[in-house]
């Protein structure tokens, strides 16, 4: 549904099974479809915003972002500097603050730069 909302957003509809019983609910749904308006179930809508706020990527900046997208392209920390044009400790700040919005806490047995970059490319962890 998130994909079909990210192409167009007219002309859509989406209604559970307990809305299209209310035929005169249904029937207006369907004629603001038809005339290039949405008709989204209030319960449909609500799931896209909750799993919208719930990625921990969505929290980044897009410069944390970006450091980490540096990252999962095998850069250093001094490589990561240099792209950005910043000090290494402005790239340090970053790379923690990206750590502590995808809730990498530090442990001695855990890669925390690994598990980030492993989050951007979407694989599952234990």
């Amino acid at each position: 549904m998130g994909a079909l909302l990210a192409t167009t957003t007219s002309g859509v509809g989406y209604l559970l099974k307990q809305r299209i019983a209310d035929v005169e609910e249904f029937a207006e749904s369907a004629r603001r479809v038809a005339a290039g308006g949405t008709a989204l179930d209030p319960q449909v809508v609500a799931q896209l915003l909750v799993r919208r706020h719930s990625d921990p990527l969505d929290r980044l900046t897009p410069r944390e972002r970006e450091v980490l997208e540096l990252m999962a392209g095998g850069r250093s920390n001094a490589g990561i500097a240099a792209e950005l044009v910043v000090g290494e400790s402005a790239v340090a700040k970053h790379i923690n603050s990206v750590f502590t919005k995808l809730d990498l806490p530090r442990a001695d047995a855990d890669h925390r730069r690994v598990l980030a970059v492993l989050r951007l490319l979407g694989v599952a962890t234990a």
